[in-house]
C-alpha cells in the first residue's frame, strides 16, 4: 500500500501563513467516509453502536462528527465523562470502561446514566457501596487469561493484562449482580491490540457469544449487549493492507447467526469501542525541518518533538513520513528524524530511508489521528500544538489552539510571580 498524505505541499504552505508548524491536522472527508462504512458494516444488528474511545482523540469537534453517524463515547475518566456531557452525550450514549476507578468517578458516571463496565470482581461491592444500589444495567470486562492466537500466530497476552474478570469470577459476578437487582447484563472484552486482520473481531465474537449462552443458561442473566471493544487496527507501515470493516462486520454476523440466533439470543446488541480504526489514519502531524546534523549519523531536526507524538519514543512505534514536494524522489538518504527534547529517544524515525531533506521542508508524519495529540505532555516546558480540521470543502478550521506559556504556568498560581505569568 502506498501511503499518500491527505494534504499536499501547496495546502500546507498556505496553512502555515496562519497556523505555524507543528500542528496536527485531520481529514474530515476521510473521517466521515470511515464512520459511514462502520455503520453500514454492522447495520444487520439493530442495536449496534460504536462507542468511540475518547482517550484516542479527545477533541469535541471530531467526536461531534462521529456522533452524526450514531456513535457514542467510550470514557475512562471523569474528565472524559465531562467532555462527553458537554457535547450532549449522556445516558446510553456513554460507556464507562475504567479500571482502578476512584469512587467519585463511579458516582459521576451513574449520575449521567452511563452504562458502567466493571473491570474487577471486587468492584461489584465497591460500586454498590459507592452509589447505594447497583444500576439495572451493568457490564463486566472479561479476561480469559492465557494468550490470544489467530491463524498468523499469537496476537496478544491477556493473561499478563491487568484488566478484567476471570471466567470463574464472571459467572459468580453475574449471579451476585442478578441477586442484587441487575436486570440487563453486558459482556466486554479486549484481547488483542491493533490487529491488522479481518479475523480478530469474528474470532473474539465467537468466544464471547459462546460465553454469553453459557452465562444465560447457568445464571439466568438477561444479556442485552456484547461489547467487542477495540483492537481493530490500522497499517502503520506501507507494506500492510488496511482492514476491511465490511468483511469484519460480515464475519461477526455469520458467527452471530451460528451461535446466538439458535440459542434464542438474536436480540443481543453488538457494541464496539474503536479509537484507532475510527480516527488514526485521518490525522497527521505536520512539522518543519529546522536543523541538520552530520556526526556519527545523519540527523534531521524538526520543530515537533515527542510532546506532539509520543508513540515512537514510548513504544518504538513506526510512523510513516512523507516529505512534501518530494513524494516521488528517491529515498537514498538515511536519517534519524529528531525532536528537541533532552532525551535520546525523542526520534520520529531511526535509520529511515527518505529523500534528501533540506531545511525548510515540511514533513507529514502519518497516522496520528489516534493516540497522537492525546498522549501529549509538557516535558522540557514544551507546549502542545494546535489541532486543525481540513474540511470537506478544502477549508481549514482551528479546533484546538496551540498552548501558550500562560497555559503552562496556569496551575502555579499559588505563587504570585507565576500567577502573573499565567495571566499573560
Amino acid at each position: 500500500m502506498n501511503k499518500v498524505p491527505f494534504v499536499n505541499k501547496e495546502q500546507i504552505e498556505e496553512i502555515v501563513k496562519t497556523y505555524p508548524t507543528p500542528f496536527h491536522i485531520y481529514d474530515e472527508k476521510g473521517i466521515r467516509e470511515n464512520a459511514q462504512a462502520v455503520k453500514e458494516a454492522f447495520a444487520w444488528n439493530k442495536g449496534f453502536k460504536e462507542y468511540f474511545a475518547v482517550k484516542a482523540n479527545p477533541n469535541p469537534f471530531l467526536i461531534q462528527i462521529l456522533r452524526e453517524y450514531g456513535c457514542g463515547c467510550d470514557c475512562s475518566s471523569k474528565t472524559e465523562l465531562m467532555l462527553s456531557k458537554a457535547i450532549g452525550a449522556t445516558g446510553s450514549d456513554i460507556m464507562f470502561s475504567s479500571n482502578d476507578t476512584p469512587a467519585e468517578e463511579f458516582v459521576y458516571a451513574n449520575e449521567l446514566g452511563a452504562t458502567i463496565n466493571l473491570d474487577d470482581f471486587t468492584h461489584i461491592e465497591f460500586l454498590e457501596k459507592t452509589i447505594g444500589k447497583l444500576p439495572e444495567t451493568l457490564s463486566c470486562r472479561y479476561n480469559p487469561g492465557g494468550v490470544f492466537k489467530m491463524s498468523n500466530g499469537i496476537m496478544d497476552n491477556p493473561g499478563d493484562s491487568k484488566y478484567g474478570f476471570t471466567t470463574e469470577q464472571l459467572f459468580e459476578g453475574f449471579k451476585i449482580m442478578k441477586e442484587k437487582g441487575v436486570k440487563n447484563f453486558g459482556i466486554h472484552s479486549f484481547l488483542a491490540s491493533n490487529t491488522v486482520t479481518n479475523e480478530y473481531y469474528p474470532m473474539l465474537a465467537k468466544q464471547l457469544f459462546e460465553l454469553a449462552v453459557k452465562l444465560r443458561d447457568e445464571t439466568g442473566a438477561h444479556i442485552t449487549f456484547i461489547n467487542l471493544s477495540g483492537g481493530v487496527g490500522i497499517p502503520y507501515t506501507p507494506d500492510k493492507e488496511p482492514n476491511d470493516i465490511r468483511a469484519i462486520g460480515e464475519g461477526v454476523r455469520k458467527v452471530y447467526e451460528e451461535i446466538l440466533v439458535p440459542a434464542g439470543m438474536g436480540d443481543i446488541a453488538i457494541y464496539t469501542e474503536m479509537g484507532r480504526f475510527m480516527m488514526g489514519p485521518y490525522g497527521a502531524l505536520v512539522t518543519k525541518a529546522i536543523h541538520e546534523k552530520h556526526t556519527h549519523k545523519e540527523y534531521i531536526g524538526v520543530d515537533a518533538c515527542a510532546v506532539n507524538l509520543m508513540r515512537p519514543a514510548m513504544y518504538g512505534a513506526y510512523h510513516h513520513i512523507t516529505v512534501l514536494g518530494k513524494e516521488d524522489a528517491v529515498c537514498d538518504h538515511k536519517y534519524d528524524v529528531t525532536g528537541s527534547l533532552c532525551e535520546n529517544n525523542d526520534k520520529f524515525a531511526i535509520d529511515r530511508n527518505l529523500p534528501q531533506i533540506d531545511k525548510g521542508d515540511y514533513l507529514v508524519i502519518h497516522d496520528t489521528g489516534a493516540h497522537g495529540f492525546a498522549m501529549g505532555y509538557n516535558y522540557n516546558g514544551k507546549l502542545k500544538s494546535a489541532e486543525l480540521l481540513l474540511q470537506e470543502d478544502g477549508g481549514v478550521k482551528l479546533i484546538r489552539r496551540a498552548e501558550e506559556p500562560k497555559d503552562y504556568f496556569a496551575t502555579l498560581d499559588c505563587f504570585e510571580i507565576f500567577k502573573e505569568l499565567g495571566s499573560k
